[in-house]
């Protein structure tokens, strides 16, 4: 994409508008080893290569974030809402146009995915994608191996019949629950089939990647290149 320099240094660093007005003035930006001279100067910015001063910047076409989701935020891009997820990022990536690979509840937790790339986001999300959803679930009554045995079968719902799941039972009242779908609240409609309340849902694996241990609730980071593989995986 073709983009103005103030914007891709904007996006790339955490210099404001007007820091990168000075810092061009002060004969500082140099574009594929060229001095830039105004900020409204335009490059493709897949092939530009950017140094200001003596340091070499790292341009990123796309951003991939692992977010381990509190209770209380929304799965949405309207950053008015002070519960948006989006409003947990650091400042550098508020420039860009992010937002959540797929959708939790407020009252879920759990691994999120925010990106910047939407082939990406479409291709784990997409139904004939399968990929994988796992959730840790705790319900209001005991679990029963008749409800195993029906999520194996597929779930009827008012909206139609799931695709067939994996439930393992945790503990008289906890399970892990598999998904490769995505539908409206379908785990806590499922459960609602044999009159059980979702109490608590956390979401722990999409693909072959698992919420890391070290993430803490509320914290934020850039998925490797290795996790990036991880969660495209079936």
């Amino acid at each position: 994409m073709i983009k103005r320099i103030d914007r891709i240094i904007s996006e790339q660093t955490t210099y404001s508008r007007k820091e990168i007005k000075k810092l061009i003035s002060k004969d500082m930006v140099y574009a594929n080893d060229e001095l830039v001279k105004r900020p409204e100067t335009k490059f493709e910015e897949k092939d530009i290569s950017l140094r200001i001063g003596n340091e070499d910047i790292d341009i990123k076409k796309n951003i991939y974030l692992i977010l381990n989701k509190p209770k209380g935020f929304v799965s949405t891009t309207d950053l008015i809402n002070e519960n948006s997820v989006l409003n947990l990022l650091p400042e550098k990536y508020q420039k860009r146009n992010m937002f959540p690979a797929g959708r939790l509840d407020k009252d879920t937790t759990g691994l999120m995915i925010i990106t910047d790339d939407g082939e990406f986001a479409h291709n784990i999300l997409a139904p004939n994608k399968h990929v994988k959803k796992v959730y840790e679930v705790t319900i209001d009554i005991p679990v029963t191996t008749t409800m195993k045995e029906e999520f194996e079968k597929g779930v009827e719902l008012n909206d139609g019949v799931c695709k067939s799941s994996i439930l393992n039972i945790t503990g008289e009242y906890t399970a892990e629950v598999t998904l490769t779908e995505g539908r409206y609240h379908q785990i806590k409609r499922m459960f609602g089939r044999f009159g059980a309340t979702v109490i608590e849902l956390n979401r722990i694996c999409i693909g072959n990647l698992y919420l890391p241990k070290d993430l803490k609730i509320g914290e934020i980071r850039e998925l490797t290149e290795n996790e990036l593989l991880l969660i495209q995986e079936k």
